[in-house]
């Protein structure tokens, strides 16, 4: 071991030991010094309190199983990195992509440097099925469009899908306490304060072990009705992966190998679409830099997004006087998560009938979501507002009303986070404004009172944003 090189395995979306393709060659290189830089401070997009909940979470078990040899610092990622080489004989650095601009940028300041001092530089997709620059069109430019994006593109393709890497043999580590410990884990600011956080347990257990056991727990029975039940928030039919995802507890290449062994069928082929569909977000990320924070079709900048703080404050509160939405508020914060059809539901009342720029929405989901992903999360809402490259169109305005009914029919969703309503009869769960004064008294319901009025008429701002919507085209 004396005569091995030392080298740098830096941590980042990729908390995990297993399919590790970073951590794998430099293993194979030389003596390994494991570290996690937290650049949060820095990040122009960064996470909120859930999602840091997690990642320390993630941190604390990927220290344990490393035997306390995993060193934390904080600051930009490439002072970290060009301070630790300017100290120590370091030999080479070794990570796992990251595709948003920032921690592109920082990279490359990264790579040219250590270039230049002689130092080796090996990076690594961790991250993903396919590179996002290993999928183009025939005519080399990149796809913008879902379905040829996924079918021809990935499927089909000259590259085949990233495979999972073999697991390391024994880690040859080297416990750097003696040189630079960095910042000790408790101490590093990234466990948020207060209490917000301690509700985020019974999402799920965070480690590598707890993110193989959902899998196998979602491939042992949710899968089996996926394609149907996966609308239905109040069924088990989700595989509840994202967070695990997000911070690398699993890799997209450990789950599609894992789903792809099992027995063929609509509900396999649906969910690795949905893999996918997270492929083509940062696709997006990848190539559209602005993904987070511009329209992708510039004609949107035209439009006139509505600036009223009391609404957007009712809706980030659960508190519009649609059930419904309410519901998915209400579980975002009480939960760090929301249901992925809520999601659609409450993006679409928001920029559609309350007329709010979609970027507020990404903003209260980046702070409020345990799995927020800044490509998941900014391409989702670019497709609801309609100004994604591959976008719902702008007619498609969803009633929250019928949404409610098709996919909560026994109303257990709505009635757990919206417990107000929840003596209503079904026919009036999720229009109580329609419910006879008798059936509101009978159901202890006081509309204004113990439970809002609706902030907006759905058929009134339908129709205003379909026309505002039109302007744009003409």
């Amino acid at each position: 071991m004396a005569d091995k090189p030392l080298v740098l395995h830096i941590f980042t979306h990729d908390l995990r030991l297993s399919d590790n393709p970073s951590l794998f060659h430099a293993s194979k290189t030389g003596n390994v010094w494991p570290i996690f830089i937290d650049d949060h401070a820095d990040d122009p997009y960064p996470a909120g309190d859930p999602s840091r909940w997690w990642l320390y979470q993630s941190l604390t078990d990927l220290h344990a199983r490393l035997d306390g040899g995993l060193s934390v610092f904080s600051g930009q990622f490439a002072d970290v990195v060009l301070d630790l080489i300017s100290r120590f004989p370091i030999e080479g650095v070794f990570w796992n992509h990251r595709y948003d601009a920032y921690h592109r940028h920082q990279a490359e300041i990264v790579t040219e440097q250590l270039r230049q001092k002689g130092v080796a530089v090996r990076s690594f997709n961790g991250a993903l099925l396919w590179e996002p620059w290993s999928v183009r069109k025939d005519d080399g430019t990149p796809y913008k469009i879902f379905t040829p994006f996924y079918r021809k593109g990935c499927l089909k393709g000259p590259v085949q899908p990233r495979l999972v890497d073999a697991q390391p043999g024994k880690l040859n580590t080297v416990n750097c306490a003696d040189w630079d410990p960095g910042v000790p884990l408790d101490q590093s600011g990234i466990l948020p304060s207060g209490t917000w956080h301690e509700k985020f347990h019974p999402i799920g257990q965070v480690s590598e072990a707890a993110a193989q056991m959902q899998l196998q727990r979602f491939c042992d029975d949710g899968i089996s009705n996926y394609k149907k039940g996966r609308d239905y928030p109040s069924q088990r039919h989700v595989s509840m992966l994202s967070p695990y995802l997000r911070h690398g507890n699993i890799s997209p290449s450990q789950v599609y190998d894992v789903v792809n062994r099992l027995p063929a069928d609509q509900n396999t082929d649906h969910f690795c679409s949905e893999l996918g569909w997270r492929e083509f977000s940062y696709y997006l990320l990848y190539h559209f830099r602005d993904l987070p924070c511009a329209n992708l079709q510039t004609k949107f900048d035209r439009f006139p997004w509505s600036k009223d703080d009391t609404a957007l404050r009712a809706w980030q509160k659960g508190q519009t006087g649609i059930p419904i939405v309410d519901a998915g508020m209400r579980q975002l914060w009480q939960t760090g998560y929301m249901h992925n059809r809520l999601r659609m539901i409450v993006g679409s009342f928001l920029v559609k009938n309350l007329g709010h720029h979609w970027t507020e929405g990404e903003k209260w989901f980046r702070h409020c979501l345990v799995d927020h992903d800044l490509a998941s999360n900014s391409a989702s809402w670019q497709w609801v507002a309609g100004c994604g490259t591959d976008a719902a169109p702008y007619f498609r305005i969803f009633n929250p009303v019928t949404q409610g009914q098709r996919f909560d029919p026994t109303g257990e969703y709505t009635r757990k986070y919206v417990p107000e309503l929840a003596h209503l009869p079904d026919d009036f769960l999720f229009n109580p404004w329609d419910a006879p004064a008798l059936v509101l008294q009978c159901a202890e319901v006081s509309l204004g009172s113990n439970y809002p009025r609706p902030l907006v008429d759905l058929k009134q701002s339908r129709e205003r944003a379909l026309e505002n919507f039109k302007r744009l085209s003409q």
